[in-house]
């Protein structure tokens, strides 16, 4: 996404516009391959004002290039859509969960609140942030509800349907009523996509938290609960401040996030 500001959006910026992502994580298990969000979709870039909001595609200036699809990406990896298994979603967003049908034999796990929101679609915004035109194809969701075992004092949901325990989900609300972030053990240590508990690196890696005005006002905007929006964004920014814990975290949209962690995984 290119939103008009340049800097403002995602402070490195030189032009006219700024850059956002979708920051999507495929992860190999036993189980077959786990998508964490999908991003647009194929039939976003086909049909983009048949799925999408016109205020969002021209808000964020949505880029519709088939290459930058999990779709693609999965593919030039090269697998096969039908070796993605199961997609674990940080909320319904219309840029995370554009590529559902992409994925036809993926079990789909979400929050029961995100997944009731969504049907309900009972505010202005609602109507445009979801698109059931995305997902009104799939057919095996599986619902979640707080509780359990503690995550480094949030909340967890553990044990989810099929899938391998060093996946886990975090509920975080606030900039939706079911938005969660995912934490996944890997070898090197937990890490956690903290999605859209914050939009900029700067959130967290300062020691007071420092935002460009465009997600700033963006961020505020899309919050269906600002405290407790805010209260999650806190304590996501404590966790990054324990380096004890050794957590990595990252959010979906700062793309010099995503560069980072693309580097370290091309280069372990």
């Amino acid at each position: 996404m290119c939103p008009l500001g340049g800097r403002i959006w995602d402070g490195f910026s030189r032009g006219p516009t700024g850059l956002l992502v979708c920051h999507c994580l495929l992860v190999e298990t036993d189980a077959g391959l786990v998508l964490v969000d999908t991003g647009f979709g194929t039939g976003d870039m086909e049909r983009p004002y048949q799925r999408l909001s016109p205020l969002f595609i021209h808000v964020n200036r949505i880029q519709f290039d088939r290459r930058l699809t999990a779709l693609a990406q999965v593919e030039r990896l090269g697998f096969s859509p039908r070796d993605v298994r199961h997609i674990v979603l940080t909320h319904l967003d219309f840029d995370h969960a554009g590529g559902l049908e992409d994925f036809p034999n993926a079990t789909v796990h979400v929050m029961a609140a995100e997944r009731e929101a969504a049907r309900q679609r009972d505010t202005f915004l609602a109507r445009r942030r979801y698109r059931p035109e995305q997902w009104d194809a799939v057919r095996r969701w599986r619902t979640y509800r707080s509780g359990g075992e503690r995550w480094f004092g949030f909340e967890a949901v553990r044990d989810l349907d099929g899938l391998p325990p060093e996946i886990l989900m975090i509920p975080m609300p606030g900039h939706t009523w079911g938005h969660a972030g995912v934490a996944i053990r890997t070898p090197e240590g937990w890490l956690l996509n903290a999605a859209d508990a914050y939009f900029h690196r700067h959130e967290m890696d300062r020691e007071h938290r420092q935002c460009p005005p465009g997600p700033r006002a963006y961020q505020r905007m899309m919050a269906v609960d600002p405290d407790r929006h805010y209260r999650n964004q806190d304590r996501v920014r404590a966790l990054a401040h324990n380096r004890r814990a050794g957590v990595r975290i990252f959010c979906s949209h700062d793309a010099a996030e995503l560069e980072a962690l693309t580097r370290l995984s091309a280069h372990p």
